[in-house]
């Protein structure tokens, strides 16, 4: 132990953390890249090509020309999630929009989540939006 101190440890943690949390953000562009609809076929590829061949100023190129558009597409990927799954519950719970009471919806939410159809968090969100 004497031939590694402590300092060399930390350094050596902070370091591999670092290339973790990089490795993390080469995935997420990688990934907006395939997901951006506005690029098209040699656009992504230039991209890629770009982020797999000098990959550290790629990623950072990439974040900084396209960054804002990235969390754009992540908010709306997560309402469209939501929305998806608002749409199921709505489908699993029989209610498409029509004259069914609140009670009957709940009462066919709780018999949903009994038999296991749904799970208990599927159930208190479609219990918020039904007493909402």
């Amino acid at each position: 132990m004497d031939d590694y101190p402590l300092l060399n440890l930390f350094w050596t943690m902070l370091w591999f953390f670092l290339w973790i949390m990089w490795l993390f953000l080469l995935f997420k562009v990688v990934t907006d890249i395939f997901r951006d609809h506005t690029l098209h076929g040699w656009g992504k590829a230039g991209w890629l090509v770009f982020c797999i061949l000098l990959p550290y100023l790629g990623v950072l190129v990439y974040v900084i020309a396209r960054g804002k558009g990235m969390s754009r597409r992540d908010i709306k990927q997560a309402k469209d999630s939501e929305a998806a799954f608002q749409d199921y519950i709505r489908k699993a719970a029989g209610t498409q929009g029509g004259g069914a009471s609140a009670t009957d919806e709940l009462a066919r939410l709780a018999d949903l989540k009994d038999k296991g159809a749904i799970t208990p968090e599927e159930f208190e969100k479609a219990k918020a939006k039904v007493l909402s």
